[in-house]
C-alpha cells in the first residue's frame, strides 16, 4: 500500500495544465473578519516541488522559509504552528493539544494524538450533573476546563522522527515575529472585541489583548509578545522537558490552582503526558483510500460514515449548490452525527465498534433511512451487532481550532488540525501563552440515561472525543490529497462536504472549498448565512426540515496532487487563510 505514483485524477482536473518552470507564488486571502459574508474566491496555488497552506500568512512565510531551507514537511509544520500561537492565539498554541497526519513516501502513514488528557485528580462527575450546576460558560472559563496540554510533546516527536533541520531553527520565526511584533487583523480584532468581557476577567490576558479602556487593540496595531519570545527561547534549547517540568510547568499549574473556580492540574499530570500513535483509521471508496484519525476523534470516522452512505444516494446526479444536494448530504450527516454523539469516546476507556460503523452492510442499512422526498427528523444511533447502545450526549465543542497542510520535495506530506477548544480557550493566560478549555469537550449534563452510560464522560487521565479531522486521501498507495479544517463539530461537515464536492462532482480544490455551507449535525438543518444556498430553505422546509440559517466560519485547507506531481491549493475564503508553494 501507498508505493505507487498514481494519483486521483478527477480530484485535480486540470491541475497539470501548467506551463513552464513553476517559481515560488504566494496567494493571500483578504483578512476577514469571524462569520463574514464578504469575501473573495480565491485562486489555487500550483506548485511543482513543495507547498504549504496554512490559516494566516506569517505561518505560511515561516513554513516556506523552512522548507527553502531544505526542512522537511515537519520541520515546516512545527514552525508555521508555532506562529500561529502568536498570530492567532484564539485558535491554536502549546497550552492546547491536536491531531497529527504524517505520511513519508519509506515508512508511510503514522497519526499522533497529542490530545489533551484529564488531569488525575478530575473528579468522576459530568459537568453539568445535579450538585455540579455550574453553567457551560462558567466551566469554560475556569481552572475546571484546563486539560493536560499535548501539542508541544507531539510537534517534538514529529520532528525526532520525522524532521530535518535542528530542533531550535524551528523556532526562530516565532521568535522574531514575537519581539518585532505583528500587525492585528481583522479577524483577530473582531474575535477580542467579541470576548473582550471574559478576557476582562483574566489581569494578565486582558493586559495583552485589551487596551487602556478594555477595548480590543483596533486592526494595524503591533502586538508583540516578549514573555512569549522567551518561552520560546527556553524550549527551542532545552525541549518539551522545560515545559512539562520545571519554572513553567509550576506556574501552568499556579495559574490553574489560583482561579476563582479552580482546576486540578498538578506536576504528576504534565510529567505524566504521553502522545500516543495510532493506527489510522481507513476506509476504501471506490478507488481510493480515505484516511484520518481514530477515535478519541470522532471526526474522521464521521466523515467516512457520511461518504459512504452518500454512495448509495444520487446526490451526485444534482448539482452540488442544488436542494436535492443539501438535503441528501443534511440526511446522511445526521445519520452520522447520531452514531457519533452515542458510540465515540477515548478508545482507552471505551470500546469504540469501528469497524462495524463502517461497514459496507451497515452503511448501505443506514442509507435506507434516507428518503428523496421526506426528511427523517432526528436520527437515531444505528442498531449493531449484539450491542446495545450508551446514552446518546453530544458534547458542546466550540469552534476556536486551526488546520494546517504541508507537502515538501521529499515526497513528505503533514496534514495537522490543533487547537485550545474555545476562542481564546479557557481565557487563563501564562508566560505568553494561552491554556486550553478542553475538558469542556466531555459530554455536559447527566452521565447516564435509563441506565445506559454516557461513553463521553468526564474521568481522569481520559482524552475527551474531538472533531477535528485531520485527513489524507490515497489512490494505489500514494496520497493525492491532505485536508482539514476548524469548526468545532461542524468540522465533521465542513471536510466530508470538501470530499463530496471532490469525489462526487469532480471540483477542484479551491472549488471545493468556496461552495456555499450545508449540512445537519442531528438537529436542524443548517444553511449558511447571506449566501445563495439560503434560497432553498422554503424548499427544504416543504420536505419536513428544520431549517436554520448560521455563519460558517470554517477554515478548510487542501493540498492535492495530480498526476504529473503537480500541488494545488484549496484555500478556505471564509478566514485568513495562505497558501505558497515552489
Amino acid at each position: 500500500m501507498r508505493n505507487s505514483h498514481l494519483v486521483l485524477r478527477k480530484i485535480v482536473v486540470g491541475v497539470g495544465l501548467i506551463c513552464g518552470v513553476l517559481s515560488t507564488v504566494h496567494a493571500k486571502q483578504p483578512l476577514n473578519p469571524e462569520g463574514s459574508s464578504q469575501r473573495t474566491e480565491q485562486v489555487a496555488v500550483r506548485s511543482q516541488e513543495m507547498m504549504a497552506v496554512t490559516a494566516n500568512p506569517l505561518a505560511t512565510d515561516a513554513a516556506m522559509t523552512i522548507l527553502n531551507q531544505g526542512g522537511s514537511a515537519a520541520d515546516a509544520a512545527i514552525a508555521a504552528q508555532l506562529v500561529l500561537n502568536l498570530v492567532e492565539p484564539q485558535s491554536s498554541g502549546i497550552g492546547g493539544g491536536g491531531f497529527i497526519l504524517a505520511f513519508h513516501p519509506k515508512s508511510g502513514l503514522i497519526t499522533y494524538d497529542a490530545r489533551e488528557v484529564a488531569p488525575l485528580d478530575s473528579p468522576v462527575v459530568y459537568f453539568g450533573q445535579p450538585g455540579h450546576e455550574l453553567s457551560f460558560k462558567t466551566v469554560m472559563n475556569s481552572g475546571l476546563s484546563v486539560g493536560v496540554p499535548g501539542l508541544l510533546l507531539g510537534l517534538e516527536q514529529l520532528h525526532t522522527e520525522y524532521g530535518h533541520l535542528p530542533w531550535a531553527t524551528l523556532f526562530a520565526p516565532a521568535i522574531t515575529l514575537a519581539e518585532q511584533g505583528f500587525l492585528v487583523s481583522p479577524r483577530l480584532h473582531t474575535l477580542i472585541q467579541q470576548s473582550r468581557a471574559d478576557l476582562a476577567r483574566q489581569p494578565e490576558t486582558a493586559a495583552y489583548f485589551l487596551d487602556a479602556e478594555q477595548q480590543a487593540w483596533p486592526v494595524g496595531h503591533r502586538l508583540r509578545n516578549p514573555q512569549f519570545a522567551a518561552v520560546l527561547r527556553l524550549l527551542a534549547q532545552q525541549g518539551s522537558s522545560s515545559f512539562y517540568q520545571g519554572a513553567l510547568a509550576r506556574d501552568m499549574i499556579a495559574a490553574v490552582r489560583n482561579q476563582p473556580i479552580s482546576g486540578y492540574l498538578t506536576e504528576q499530570d504534565l510529567r505524566a503526558y504521553s502522545v500516543v500513535k495510532r493506527p489510522a483509521l481507513c476506509m476504501t471508496l471506490k478507488q481510493w483510500e480515505i484516511c484520518g484519525m481514530p477515535p478519541p476523534s470522532s471526526g474522521s470516522l464521521a466523515v467516512m460514515q457520511i461518504l459512504g452512505i452518500l454512495q448509495h444516494t444520487p446526490i451526485a446526479q444534482y448539482a452540488p449548490d442544488s436542494w436535492q444536494a443539501v438535503h441528501y448530504f443534511s440526511e446522511a450527516s445526521r445519520l452520522a452525527f447520531a452514531d457519533r454523539d452515542t458510540w465515540v469516546a477515548d478508545p482507552d476507556f471505551v470500546a469504540v465498534p469501528v469497524a462495524e460503523l463502517l461497514s459496507a452492510e451497515y452503511l448501505a442499512q443506514r442509507a435506507q433511512g434516507i428518503q428523496a422526498d421526506q426528511a427523517m427528523g432526528v436520527a437515531l444511533p444505528g442498531e449493531l451487532t449484539q450491542l446495545t447502545p450508551p446514552a446518546l450526549a453530544p458534547a458542546l465543542e466550540q469552534a476556536a481550532t486551526t488546520h494546517l497542510v504541508v507537502a515538501d520535495a521529499r515526497g513528505q506530506l503533514i496534514s495537522m488540525t490543533s487547537s485550545i477548544e474555545a476562542a481564546f480557550g479557557s481565557k487563563i493566560w501564562v508566560q505568553g501563552f494561552l491554556l486550553n478549555n478542553q475538558l469542556t469537550d466531555f459530554s455536559f449534563g447527566n452521565q447516564q440515561t435509563d441506565g445506559r452510560i454516557v461513553v463521553n464522560r468526564l474521568e481522569p487521565q481520559k482524552r475527551p472525543r474531538s472533531s477535528m479531522a485531520p485527513m489524507m486521501v490515497f489512490e494505489a498507495g500514494m496520497p493525492v490529497l491532505a485536508l482539514g479544517s476548524p469548526g468545532g463539530s461542524a468540522i465533521v461537515l465542513y471536510v466530508a462536504q470538501a470530499l463530496s464536492a471532490m469525489f462526487y462532482w469532480n471540483l477542484e480544490p479551491q472549488q471545493a472549498v468556496n461552495l456555499d455551507h450545508y449540512g445537519s449535525r442531528n438537529g436542524p438543518t443548517e444553511l449558511e448565512a447571506d449566501r445563495p444556498i439560503s434560497r432553498h430553505q422554503d424548499t427544504l422546509k416543504a420536505l419536513g426540515h428544520e431549517v436554520r440559517l448560521q455563519s460558517f466560519p470554517s477554515g478548510t485547507h487542501i493540498i492535492a496532487k495530480d498526476k504529473q506531481g503537480v500541488l494545488s491549493s484549496g484555500v478556505d475564503p471564509r478566514r485568513e487563510g495562505s497558501a505558497a508553494g515552489r
